[in-house]
């Protein structure tokens, strides 16, 4: 019985120092991938800042402040994971703006901020991002309401809806 316990103790050893040799040869990757962990950290960021533009637009009714974190994380996160409730609060963010409702005006100090925000332009705004929502995820939880907005805005009917 010790002559198998030690037989099979030095096979393990054997294999043990085989895989550390083999380690040490190169055979072995050098670590994770960067473009990996760089986009681990940029879903991170994203979250992030989905969960500020959340509490902005749900908590303190900061649909200004809500509304341009979700601009940002629009252009900056297309490949989001959460991309179509960043595209609903915008477009609600700014279909409130356009109505006056909130806490927080938008900027009017020149004549270009009081154009870019102007009701007319807030609205197009909306329409845009609710039909990006409305088109492009279908199954998400926040695609009821989108249309319901859209519907109050006047919009027609969505692409998605005409081929189906």
């Amino acid at each position: 019985m010790k002559r198998f316990t030690l037989t099979i103790c030095g096979v393990a050893l054997t294999l043990g120092l085989v895989s550390g040799a083999r380690a040490q040869t190169g055979t072995v990757a050098a670590g994770p991938d960067p473009s990996a962990v760089r986009d681990v950290e940029s879903e991170k960021a994203a979250k992030h800042e989905l969960e500020v533009a959340r509490h902005y637009f749900k908590n303190k009714k900061a649909y200004y402040a809500a509304f341009k974190r979700c601009e940002e994380l629009a252009a900056g996160y297309p490949e989001f994971y959460k991309i179509d409730e960043v595209l609903y609060i915008a477009g609600m963010s700014s279909l409130y703006l356009s109505e006056g409702k909130g806490k927080q005006k938008p900027p009017a100090s020149t004549p270009e901020k009081r154009e870019e925000f102007s009701p007319e332009n807030m609205r197009a705004t909306a329409r845009d991002y609710l039909t990006r929502l409305v088109n492009d995820h279908p199954k998400s939880d926040f695609h009821k309401e989108a249309k319901e907005a859209l519907a109050r805005l006047g919009e027609a009917t969505p692409t998605a809806e005409k081929q189906q």
